[in-house]
């Protein structure tokens, strides 16, 4: 008899989940977006869902019927809010009901090159970037640095699955790893090492002096667990990268993360 509960209150607990999330869509509220991709066609007032992965994710893992509301997004960051009007076998019917450019999007292009963490440090990492509007993320393989394993393409799902959530125009992009002075080749406007020990100047003095701008290429860097290596701190100095500091608490990497980037953004919009 006990073998046949378990089951049971999955089953139960599924489905008062989809009810929940049916609930808030009836309400006015609109399901998680989704990106138009290859398969997904756009004509006469209407986008016609083919992608299989998001097929499922609507129809088997929602399961949303005809008259519930999807937001949808384009290539072109275009975002559609439609109602369903059929779900077939295959694919999904939905009618275009109002159509506008997102807004959801930073108006200067924001980088992280970040020292992987290990397990969900680093998922948690990749997801609070990506709702913070990073154009792209370099996991770079410091001294200290305590995971040297390629896991960018799991990363990458990490990224599209946040991207859906938090309304994002524009998927970003985790790059394969890479060692930490190849970061710098690429040319950037304004690069910000936050640093534990031997900072040079706080944020706010540093954005006083050099300000971001609409369209500027700005990179942020963070160090590992155990903080840069005497030898990298050596090669920023030879550089002349300023060493920033977020305060004189110590926060963990994860941490630094969602302060760094989250300070340079409201000092930008502030």
């Amino acid at each position: 008899m006990f073998i046949m509960i378990f089951p049971i209150l999955r089953i139960s607990v599924l489905n008062n989940v989809c009810n929940s999330l049916k609930k808030i869509c009836q309400n006015g509220g609109l399901m998680p977006h989704f990106f138009i991709g290859v398969n997904d066609h756009i004509n006469n007032g209407e986008i016609t869902i083919g992608n299989t992965d998001t097929y499922r994710h609507i129809a088997r893992s929602l399961r949303a019927k005809a008259g519930e509301k999807l937001l949808l997004i384009d290539d072109n960051q275009i975002q559609y809010e439609t109602v369903i009007k059929e779900i077939s076998s295959k694919e999904i019917k939905c009618e275009i009901n109002k159509s506008y450019l997102s807004k959801r999007d930073l108006d200067f292009d924001l980088y992280l090159a970040q020292s992987p963490l290990r397990s969900d440090a680093q998922n948690t990492v990749i997801e609070k970037a990506t709702e913070l509007g990073v154009r792209g993320v370099y996991p770079v393989f410091t001294d200290n640095c305590a995971l040297k394993v390629d896991k960018h393409e799991k990363w990458q799902k990490v990224m599209f699955e946040a991207s859906k959530q938090c309304e994002r125009a524009k998927i970003p992009t985790c790059y394969a790893p890479l060692l930490l002075d190849k970061v710098f080749q690429n040319k950037y406007d304004k690069i910000i090492i936050f640093a534990e020990r031997s900072a040079d100047m706080s944020l706010k003095q540093y954005l006083c002096k050099n300000p971001v701008k609409k369209g500027d290429k700005v990179l942020v860097v963070i160090g590992p667990e155990g903080g840069f290596s005497e030898r990298e701190f050596n090669y920023f100095r030879e550089n002349n990268f300023p060493l920033i500091t977020l305060g004189d608490l110590i926060l963990k990497a994860e941490t630094a993360v969602i302060v760094g980037l989250g300070d340079i953004i409201y000092e930008y919009q502030g």
